[in-house]
């Protein structure tokens, strides 16, 4: 008789790509904390505390130059305000869970996204506990590369431009990897449609909300017409 794997065993090959990313993502993470001043203590009490990811490689400029808090406040919600969008998106899938809501919550970043919102984990599993597993390993591997970092950044000194694109570089491998598994791409042409009309119309400092409030927007719409149809052929069937 084939043995039950566990919720941990399940969840932990979901997450392998993860790990490869953010190994080296908070690795870089840490080499810039490092190379502004920052110890490994705080490094890792960010990455466990804020643990989002292209925020915390704004905060280090944010920190190193000692912004106004109001700025700073606003920098972060705009740069995060995708996770609104996140949130209501996953709403049907986390809805029902029992344990472990407000940590689902607090670690939904775009990569735990990416693997979450398709999974569908076996019946004989406990949901919750998968679902918590692939949110807690994302970020152990997060807080992992930031101590790596952190500690290989205080002892060497070289030149640090350009490691902050590695943050860009995981999302455009992670898009391509969702292509590729899925048919049509009603939904990446839609964003890639929206957010190239809005780069264009509000510049690179103002396009992200404005895109992401187009796309919800259609993405409604599109919701509230099928769900018209379901209801007007339900509404035929009954009459016949």
């Amino acid at each position: 008789m084939k043995e039950r794997k566990t919720e941990l065993e399940y969840a932990f090959p979901k997450t392998v790509p993860v790990m490869a990313g953010y190994l080296v993502l908070g690795a870089a993470y840490g080499i810039l904390m490092a190379d502004s001043g920052f110890g490994p203590v705080w490094s890792v009490a960010i990455s466990i505390v804020v643990y989002a990811g292209s925020l915390q490689y704004l905060g280090v400029s944010l920190l190193a130059t000692a912004v106004n808090p109001l700025y700073g406040f606003l920098m972060s919600f705009m740069l995060n305000a995708r996770h609104l969008f996140y949130g209501i998106s996953m709403l049907d899938k986390y809805r029902p869970v029992k344990r472990f809501k407000p940590y689902l919550i607090f670690g939904l970043t775009d990569e735990t996204f990416s693997v979450l919102c398709a999974e569908e984990p076996p019946a004989e599993m406990d949901r919750d506990k998968v679902y918590f597993w692939v949110s807690f390993l994302d970020q152990c591997y997060w807080v992992l590369g930031t101590l790596l970092g952190a500690v290989l950044g205080s002892f060497l000194t070289f030149n640090t431009a350009g490691m902050d694109f590695a943050l860009t570089a995981l999302f455009v491998v992670i898009f391509v990897g969702q292509w590729e598994d899925r048919q049509g791409h009603p939904s990446a042409l839609l964003g890639l449609t929206a957010t190239a009309m809005c780069l264009l119309l509000f510049g690179q400092d103002n396009f992200i909300i404005p895109a992401m409030a187009v796309i919800l927007l259609v993405l409604f719409a599109a919701y509230q017409r099928t769900r018209t149809g379901k209801g007007e052929m339900e509404n035929g069937n009954i009459r016949n």
